[in-house]
């Protein structure tokens, strides 16, 4: 199965755009998201892209203070983009979910990390690496294991107008360490590829 697009009625509102999200009937472990204004559907991931999730999260509880949480099914939100994704991990202090509903603001969450699948490589890649800079998330982590040959790891950061610095690029198998407030060396070498 592979990404499914609902493409809205031009000129459909913020509230109205996260109405239909949500009123979208998916199977269930879908995620359903926004992504420039349309509603995207995609499967429920692979044994081996929640593997890489499991372990980076492992990792990431090892460093980061007790009142933040690292997140699988956080949706974050981007208005201003037309956006709501559903990164694989978001770190985000545990008071951002203190309001109700069902995602918090994208500019709450300190890192997100996105596992490329082959559905869905294009999306991580590009409209939200804008999309979570527009919302000034300070860390983007793109774990890509779909680029034909070759897997990498990437660290965006410093967002500034839409764009991140690309802050480092590892081949699966090396570490790429992630800055303070981390300061973690993240291991990719038991991460599969595609």
């Amino acid at each position: 199965m592979g990404t499914l697009g609902v493409e809205p009625e031009s000129g459909r509102g913020w509230d109205e755009l996260v109405r239909l999200r949500e009123e979208t009937d998916a199977p269930e472990g879908c995620k359903v998201e926004l992504i420039e204004g349309t509603v995207t559907v995609s499967p429920t991931p692979a044994n081996s892209h929640n593997s890489v999730a499991q372990r980076v999260q492992r990792q990431l509880y090892t460093v980061i203070p007790e009142d933040w949480g690292v997140y699988q099914t956080l949706a974050v939100a981007i208005p201003s983009r037309l956006g709501m994704f559903i990164p694989d991990l978001v770190v985000a202090p545990e008071a951002a979910l203190d309001e109700p509903g069902h995602y918090i603001p994208a500019a709450a969450a300190l890192l997100v990390v996105e596992i490329t699948s082959k559905s869905n490589a294009n999306h991580d890649r590009i409209e939200k690496l804008h999309g979570y800079a527009t919302a000034g998330v300070p860390w983007y982590l793109l774990l890509d294991g779909c680029h034909s040959g070759l897997a990498t790891a990437t660290l965006y950061g410093q967002p500034r107008s839409a764009m991140y610095r690309v802050l480092d690029t590892v081949k699966y198998g090396e570490g790429l360490h992630i800055p303070a407030p981390f300061d973690l060396t993240i291991d990719t070498g038991a991460f599969p590829a595609g």
